[in-house]
């Protein structure tokens, strides 16, 4: 398959990735165990899973949004735009 025919170039599979995993990492610092019917347990209410890992997971999927609107600069292009100004410069 011809790399042009691709929508995403490789940087923004990179970029999804690590939005992914930043995603993953919020999901997991919200778990923990929880409160049963015979034994509260406040912790469910820490700042770690109230307040940071919402946080986390939010930047996460901000990035995962920048990842798919990221757009790379075509080389190819910008080297004929080049060429072609310094040819109409020449004349």
């Amino acid at each position: 398959m011809d790399k042009r025919n691709l929508a995403f170039g490789r940087m923004n599979f990179i970029l999804l990735a690590a939005g992914m995993a930043i995603v993953i990492i919020g999901f997991i610092l919200m778990s923990g165990g929880g409160s049963t019917e015979q034994a509260y347990d406040p912790e469910i209410f820490s700042a770690r899973r109230i307040k940071v890992a919402p946080l986390v997971c939010l930047f996460g999927f901000v990035s995962i949004i920048c990842a798919v609107a990221y757009k790379p600069a075509d080389k190819h292009i910008t080297h004929e735009a080049e060429s072609q100004d310094t040819r109409l410069s020449s004349k």
